[in-house]
């Protein structure tokens, strides 16, 4: 398990917009040798083969392209659909990728933004038990869980994301921005050179968010602007009103890092490396599924010295935490359900609802979740009948 590790980047005061606020992180030091750029895809679905005979099905606008040399190099820009390749419109077409991440050069790597760290969820645990409990179907047995399947929103659809990216201002240096609705971290994005982020800023359109960000956007009043004051009891000079100003730049940075991503940079991930890129790796990474606090999945590009090149995260709803702490439980306990149910404090009955509750109920036999409903229910009536009472 290790954290993320943001160090040379720096956050600048925020820029808002009813519900939406963005979080400029700058760069005064870019990350040379490595560029991205987007490759547009339409609005086909995809499927994504995957090694074991396994595959996603997802709607994915776009993909990543990574390049690296040894010298700095500027990102070469979009690669469109081609307009003769439009489906009619009585027929649908499908789109094939071959694996999330894949080399399609000697210096370049095709990968798929988000989607990458989305399979790397549904994939927790997914051959399902290790061990042949009876409590457990033979459809559990046989495939597992598969299949597995979770819903996102695409940014066009976060009220007033559109509007945000087209009105900020975009700084000099900027290499990445931290997203914010309702002032809930939604999702964080990072890139290594300016020119990228230049590149790169509308695509935030064309990621995927989940059904938290999605409705915190719909529902929340306005968050206010945070705004600056200075003491000008002390303030005589021009330097002293530049010291001043840097003393809040930094007092910012410090309030952001330390407060509001406090959820994202101070949790612990289990990460996992995906593809190497000459001096640069590609991993993604899974939260330790904390119920009731903040969770991200993502994906991040490192190079030698352990530096952040590329970043980008996807919050988790409390349903989708929930559904990875299960899992993380059951298969810390050889899916044995009595001693993951103890080691929650739970019954087991109660704990195979849980189970249920969480769309799991498939991959228990249906006497046994029979059973465990009957048990609740006669716990219900038991305390209906017995009441406590306190005199």
């Amino acid at each position: 398990m290790a954290t993320l590790d943001l160090t040379g980047l720096t956050a600048l005061p925020a820029q808002v917009w009813g519900a939406v606020r963005l979080v400029p992180l700058v760069r005064h030091r870019p990350i040379t040798g490595l560029r991205l750029h987007t490759r547009l895809y339409g609005d086909d679905p995809a499927v994504v083969t995957l090694p074991k005979d396994a595959a996603y099905n997802a709607y994915i606008p776009h993909g990543f392209v990574a390049t690296w040399s040894d010298s700095p190099e500027a990102s070469f820009g979009t690669d469109l659909t081609s307009p003769t390749a439009t489906a009619p419109a009585s027929t649908c077409r499908l789109r094939f990728h071959r694996r999330m991440a894949r080399r399609e050069d000697r210096d370049r790597l095709r990968f798929l933004p988000l989607h990458l760290a989305m399979e790397g969820y549904l994939a927790l645990h997914f051959n399902g038990p290790t061990v042949l409990w009876e409590e457990w179907s033979q459809r559990a047995i046989r495939r597992g869980l598969s299949p597995r399947a979770e819903q996102a929103y695409a940014g066009a659809q976060v009220e007033g994301l559109a509007d945000a990216l087209k009105l900020f201002e975009i700084h000099p240096d900027q290499c990445g921005v931290v997203l914010y609705v309702a002032d809930a971290l939604a999702a964080a994005f990072v890139v290594p050179h300016p020119d990228d982020y230049r590149a790169l800023h509308a695509t935030l359109l064309l990621d995927m968010y989940g059904e938290l960000v999605h409705h915190y956007a719909l529902l929340a009043a306005p968050v206010p602007a945070f705004t600056a004051r200075l003491d000008d009891t002390h303030v005589r000079t021009l330097d002293d009103l530049r010291a001043a100003a840097n003393r809040q730049s930094t007092e910012w940075a410090a309030f952001h890092a330390t407060t509001m991503a406090g959820g994202l940079l101070d949790a612990s991930y289990d990460i996992r490396r995906v593809h190497r890129a000459g001096r640069f790796t590609l991993s993604r990474f899974l939260p330790g599924f904390r119920p009731k606090e903040e969770n991200h999945i993502g994906e991040i590009i490192t190079d030698q010295r352990g530096r952040t090149a590329y970043l980008k995260t996807f919050r988790l709803s409390e349903s989708q935490i929930r559904r990875g702490h299960l899992l993380n439980t059951l298969a810390s306990h050889d899916w044995h359900l009595p001693t993951a149910a103890q080691s929650l404090g739970t019954t087991v009955h109660a704990f195979g609802l849980r189970l249920n509750q969480a769309g799991f109920g498939h991959l228990l036999n249906e006497h046994v979740l029979a059973g465990y409903r009957a048990r609740a229910r006669a716990a219900a009536k038991s305390s209906q009948a017995n009441p406590a009472k306190f005199s």
